[in-house]
């Protein structure tokens, strides 16, 4: 039986990745900062699908965290076969207004941890010749604005590339980029939602679903929703300096408040 280890397990995609991946059964390894959230959900888990869900407490902002995420990935005698890197968060504010602390912490945890863990993942999935990395990140890559997309095209640029290098090794790297999702994102960055359409939202188990077929087809890149793929078509015809000034513009109406 495979074994997949999921950060941000305990709630949105993480959670939604965990349900998928148990029904297919899959046994887990469960990455948040709340213990007693993992806790449940693991039995939760285990109780409804016969899988095996170990839990792993750990926070991605510090280096123990990623240090004890890091480990667990090198183990040799228990070898985890997809890697999902599901944890992040935004910041409410614009540029300048979110301290840089705030901002080299969501730096940590979208990019140091995301090149650390995959580094430790992919190693070991390549001696064996297989295995599979998604690194979540969100259409908001591909948009010029603010410090949370521009962690994200790092994502994004950094599967892509490191998909390449381990082409032909049984490994495969995926950014998974999806719109808005119904989870606890905004309400924990403190962001309001009501001004966002209600056909801009996604379903976190469907979103999983198109996520892993696209895994499976060996896409580097997955948009998972026809809406999107369309709204990021039209976003490479439109110039630069005009998608910032419309960016800005959506940003002001459906971002934080």
């Amino acid at each position: 039986m495979t074994t997949a280890l999921i950060t941000g397990a305990t709630a949105g995609i993480g959670a939604a990745f965990a349900r998928r991946l148990a029904s297919d059964g899959h046994n887990l390894v469960l990455v948040a900062r709340d213990t007693e959230r993992l806790r449940t959900q693991a039995t939760e888990l285990h109780d409804r699908h016969g899988i095996e869900a170990e839990v792993l407490t750990a926070d991605l902002s510090a280096d123990a965290g990623i240090e004890a995420v890091e480990a667990r990935l090198t183990d040799r005698h228990s070898p985890v076969d997809l890697l999902v890197n599901n944890a992040g968060f935004g910041n409410k504010g614009r540029y300048l207004d979110v301290s840089v602390a705030d901002e080299l912490t969501m730096l940590k945890v979208h990019c140091e941890a995301v090149l650390r863990l995959t580094s430790a993942a992919t190693g070991p999935m390549r001696e064996r010749g297989r295995g599979g990395v998604v690194n979540v990140a969100s259409v908001a890559a591909f948009l010029p604005r603010g410090t949370y997309g521009a962690s994200k095209a790092w994502v994004v640029q950094f599967t892509q590339g490191a998909a390449k290098d381990l082409a032909g090794s049984g490994v495969r790297l995926m950014a998974l980029c999806p719109g808005f999702v119904r989870t606890e994102f905004h309400e924990r960055a403190g962001m309001g939602t009501g001004d966002i359409p209600a056909w801009m939202w996604l379903d976190a188990d469907k979103l999983v679903t198109a996520a892993l077929a696209d895994l499976a087809r060996g896409r580097s890149v997955s948009v998972p929703d026809p809406r999107y793929k369309a709204l990021m078509g039209l976003v490479k015809l439109t110039p630069r300096s005009l998608l910032s000034g419309v960016t800005t513009r959506a940003g002001r109406t459906y971002g934080p408040k």
